[in-house]
């Protein structure tokens, strides 16, 4: 075959940039690499005459990609065996071959580090692959003639001098066997060497001392026997089993054992069905009483419980002490059927738990995720969590993922489920190792656990462990596999447990005796039936801790709680002298023109107690609060400056591109400021923010979409957590929701923030839904959130026109004596003056206020909404009762199926407001939220005003 073939299938731009970067600092390349470029320059120099001593300086040799002459590489003219045209007889030529012999077996050795994993024992049920093409002898120019030629280049696997037969073995048991590495597209030389040193380490089987076995086999032990008994005593009941994939609890146990060891404080869990009851009994020390509580449907409830979740739904936490004695609180997190929709929110727990530790290097709480194959590889959620994982705002010092790899999705094969070879070639895009495991071998799974732990703390990357094993029954209990996998079904059902196989290697080893290993699983099946029969005569309470930890001292509200608002004022001389410190900026900083102006403006409306507009209103909220000690925390699309240019949280230097965040900078503030842009993600980043307001009540969060109608791409979080966490789970939040929303002719996706989906989701009193007018309103709102004694979600209409519009201004008195209000009235039209009421929300009551005055017409007041859940009723009545005899208007921008038409009509009639017709004027019932065309929007909306001043036409 023709001379250095092997070389023909890397690609000739990838070497030369080795090359490239082998000149320059020889030991930032792999060093089978360097070892090859060594070899080859060690041929050109050998080959080359010796230069006379008035010769000219000998030209560099040729790239290696050169040598290579692949095509469209630029080749020099050497002959093609790739050697030099004067080459020497004698020592010139030998150390020449012997170089380019090193070389061959180097780039040998880096073809298995690379593609090993393609002749791996990976799958239980499957047998591997004898042979690849790209790992046969002659691919680099070798053959068997070679195998008992010693090569020095087996000292890159620490064997020293070797034969190649040696070296290949070596490489096959490190490579090839029930690991396989992904870790050569790490470009960062320190991590990769880490790896790669420590890989090639590796103990042979059977290296781990007795009592790390005998734990692994008792944790394998505890999972095949809770499956069992659940399997044998509530036949086809629901359960998800984990049964192909007990390693997994081995794998989580070995994760908690040596983060202990590594300073770990807190780790945070998030997975979904598969396997989670079993997590739950034997990771997370949740009593298997409550678990069968739940299945005998004895669980005692209390009378606010909510609607509850099924049992492999729901969360739990638990402290653990570590064999080295270190202490762990544990947390997993409750999870909905939407498989990956928990992985940001875990990452915004973690996060939060960091901050509140002051965990700087982010090493003390370690997030984990349980991913199966088919929703890793198939769902969106996944790849806007790892995207997040670098971002300065959302990193959590490396996430541990465990992809338990079923190799089925329900009832789909893999070649269906994506279009890559690996569940998990999504990962490849962070450079983080990802590595696959035979998950019946325990001792390889406890292997990757303590590399990912220890690689996770020392370089604070991801990593991602991919479980390859089997699901021993259906998706779920009473689901039959084998309709859609026959064949995978018929190995399934003779091959051994995980625990079985390892018994019974133990037992071979003499670790232990088969009586031994019979003997724990009776112990544990005994104590499974004593917590059987605890459950039935004794239930156990709900296993659910609401307000401890950081929520102590918080509470459930009662409806009155709801509507009795808490001190948010803040006096004058307090407003002025924040308003100064946010207007001033160190003296070395050059602030943009423009924005120094507006800086001015703040000043001056504070100063003068009037005009105060709502960039200023919002952030005066921020700055008390942070300066009573209440964190904040605002992240989303371009929120630093605001996607309207209202905020402008932090400014950039006109000169420098320096930024300073002045309410970063408030004296004696005890609180701190965070403001984060995010990425273009709505579904990650909130449910990330859902997770950082789940862990620190005590921190006031935000999260701003660009525009309202961007919400749609995060329904998950929305309906999921947001909306039902409480109801659901007993799990509370504050979270804010900034959602701009108005009718300015800016087409159908940037008018509305879909109010009405929001409104639906309203029950139990689970969240606030607002629209305010003034920022007073949106001022006191804020700080509302963090005076109660309570959290709920607030969602917010928040403005576009309104954040300058000349009337949507407050004074400073709003400020200082104020409060939230949830209706405002109308202070110009009052009493029997009025023949009409109109009722509004948000921005159309301007041009509503604009229409009367135009038409002189006092005898209309005007009410506003600005909350409408929790449903201000009682307030509304009262309003109303000044205005008896006057028609009753509901007037809204949004097509009539939209906006709050259908919740107002709804809560009215059901109501004591029932008593007065109520009629409606908008927009007719459309598709879409707003039409395209400007002109044609000012004509609509042109008439919904007209109407609201003439003729009623429509009613209740």
């Amino acid at each position: 075959m023709e001379k250095y073939s092997y070389l023909k299938g890397v690609n000739a731009e990838y070497i030369d940039h080795l090359y490239e970067s082998y000149l320059a600092d020889p030991e930032s390349v792999d060093e089978s690499w360097r070892l090859f470029f060594e070899g080859v320059e060690l041929g050109f120099d050998e080959a080359a005459e010796p230069p006379s001593a008035s010769a000219a300086a000998p030209s560099p040799a040729p790239s290696p990609a050169q040598v290579q002459g692949s095509s469209g590489a630029a080749v020099p003219s050497i002959p093609q065996e790739g050697l030099p045209t004067s080459v020497p007889t004698g020592v010139g030529e030998q150390n020449l071959e012997s170089g380019i012999a090193e070389s061959k077996v180097g780039l040998l050795i880096q073809s298995y580090r690379e593609l090993g994993r393609l002749l791996a024992k990976l799958s239980p049920i499957d047998d591997p692959r004898p042979d690849h093409e790209l790992l046969r002898l002659e691919r680099f120019n070798l053959s068997e003639a070679d195998l008992d030629r010693k090569f020095t280049a087996g000292m890159l696997l620490g064997i020293g001098e070797a034969t190649l037969r040696n070296i290949i073995a070596r490489l096959r048991q490190i490579y090839c066997g029930h690991i396989g590495y992904e870790f050569t597209h790490i470009e960062d030389p320190e991590s990769r060497t880490w790896l790669r040193d420590l890989i090639e380490r590796s103990p042979a089987r059977g290296a781990y001392a007795r009592e790390t076995r005998l734990r692994i086999l008792q944790k394998l032990s505890e999972s095949e026997a809770f499956e069992n008994f659940l399997h044998t005593r509530y036949v086809g009941q629901k359960r998800f089993s984990g049964e192909g994939a007990d390693t997994v609890i081995s794998l989580i146990d070995c994760l908690i054992e040596k983060g202990g060891e590594t300073g770990v404080k807190e780790i945070v869990m998030g997975m979904a069905h598969r396997g989670r009851l079993t997590v739950l009994a034997n990771i997370f020390g949740k009593p298997p009483a409550s678990i069968f509580a739940e299945f005998e449907g004895r669980m005692e409830t209390g009378k606010d419980a909510g609607e509850g979740d099924v049992k492999y739904h729901m969360g739990f936490s638990s402290n653990t002490r570590t064999r080295s004695g270190a202490d762990v609180h544990l947390s997993l997190a409750s999870n909905p059927s939407h498989l990956e929709a928990i992985d940001p929110v875990v990452e915004g727990i973690a996060r939060a738990k960091q901050e509140m530790l002051d965990d700087t290097d982010r090493s003390k709480v370690v997030p984990i995720l349980i991913h199966g194959d088919a929703s890793f590889a198939g769902q969106g959620l996944v790849y806007e969590t790892l995207q997040l994982s670098n971002v300065e705002g959302y990193a959590t010092g490396g996430t541990l993922h465990i992809v338990i790899n079923n190799q089925v999705g329900f009832t789909t094969s893999p070649q269906e489920a994506r279009s890559t070879t690996y569940a998990t070639d999504l990962a490849m895009m962070l450079e983080i190792p990802i590595i696959h495991v035979n998950g019946d071998d325990p001792e390889a799974v406890q292997f990757v656990g303590e590399l990912a732990m220890e690689y996770r703390q020392k370089f604070h990357r991801d990593v991602v462990i991919d479980l390859i094993c089997y699901r021993r029954h259906g998706h779920n209990e009473g689901d039959e596999p084998s309709f859609t996998q026959p064949l995978m079904y018929k190995k399934i059902k003779g091959h051994p447990s995980p625990r079985k196989l390892y018994a019974d290697y133990l037992v071979g080893e003499g670790v232990i005796t088969a009586e031994d290993a019979q003997a724990m699983m009776d112990r544990l099946m005994a104590y499974l039936g004593e917590q059987q029969q605890q459950a039935r005569e004794n239930p156990p309470p709900p296993a659910i801790s609401v307000f401890e930890g950081k929520w102590r001292g918080l509470h459930k509200p009662t409806p009155d709680e709801l509507f009795r608002p808490p001190a948010t004022a803040v006096d004058e001389k307090t407003l002025k002298s924040l308003m100064e410190q946010l207007t001033t900026v160190p003296d070395n900083f050059t602030v943009h023109p423009k924005l120094r102006k507006l800086l001015d403006q703040r000043r001056e409306m504070v100063e003068s107690g009037k005009g105060i507009d709502w960039g200023t209103g919002e952030t005066l909220a921020y700055a008390t609060l942070v300066a009573e000690s209440t964190p904040v925390r605002l992240s989303g699309q371009d929120v630093e400056r605001g996607t309207f240019s209202h905020r402008h949280a932090v400014l950039n230097d006109f000169e420098t591109g320096a930024k300073y965040t002045p309410l970063q900078h408030i004296k004696g503030a005890k609180g701190r400021f965070f403001v984060h842009n995010s990425p273009l993600s709505e579904a990650g980043v909130l449910g990330f923010e859902f997770g950082y307001a789940l862990a620190d009540p005590y921190a006031l969060t935000i999260w701003e979409a660009q525009f309202g109608d961007f919400a749609n791409g995060a329904q998950v979080i929305i309906d999921q957590f947001i909306a039902a966490a409480e109801s659901k789970w007993q799990r509370m939040s504050g979270l804010v929701l900034l959602l701009p929303h108005g009718y300015e002719g800016q087409g159908p996706e940037h008018s509305s923030a879909r109010l009405e989906r929001f409104l639906t989701l309203c029950g139990r009193y689970n969240m606030q839904v607002c629209n305010f007018t003034t920022p007073a309103q949106i001022f006191h709102a804020l700080r509302r959130q963090m005076k109660r004694t309570f959290r709920k979600p607030l969602i917010v209409m928040s403005p576009k026109s309104l954040l300058r519009h000349p009337l949507a201004v407050s004074s400073l008195d709003d400020f200082s004596q104020g409060r939230f209000h949830e209706v405002l009235a109308d202070e110009k039209v009052r009493g029997e003056q009025a023949s009409r009421v109109l009722i509004c929300s948000g921005k159309v009551y301007y041009e509503l206020l604009q229409e009367r005055d135009r038409r002189k017409a006092d005898d209309v007041a005007i009410l506003r909404l600005e909350q409408f859940y929790p449903w201000p009723e009682q307030i509304l009545y009262d309003t109303l009762r000044e205005y008896a005899d006057a028609e009753t208007v509901w007037v809204q921008e949004e097509p009539k199926n939209m906006g709050g038409w259908f919740f107002v009509r709804n809560r009215w009639l059901d109501g004591t407001l029932g008593e007065r017709r109520l009629h409606y004027v908008g927009r007719s019932t459309a598709a879409a939220p707003a039409v395209g065309s400007a002109k044609a929007h000012a004509q609509e909306q042109r008439s919904l005003i007209e109407q609201a001043f003439s003729e009623l036409r429509t009613r209740i």
